[in-house]
């Protein structure tokens, strides 16, 4: 009987010790996940303002009479 508790608290201590890890590994994932997403809110409006800006310049060369 005391052989079954024995086996039985080490895969519970093993339990908690994964369980910590992954919380861990939650967490850092979402701290990734929300520095890629203002990285793509960033890119994309660096990207719109040369869009913006290409289409003033665009706008302002001669037209070619052809």
């Amino acid at each position: 009987m005391q052989a079954e508790l024995d086996v039985l608290e080490n895969r519970l201590a093993q339990l908690v010790l994964l369980t910590r890890r992954l919380r861990e590994e939650n967490h850092q994932l979402r701290q990734d996940l929300a520095q890629a997403l203002s990285q793509g809110r960033q890119y994309h409006d660096k990207m719109e303002s040369a869009r913006s800006r290409l289409e003033t310049l665009l706008t302002q060369l001669p037209e070619e009479n052809t």
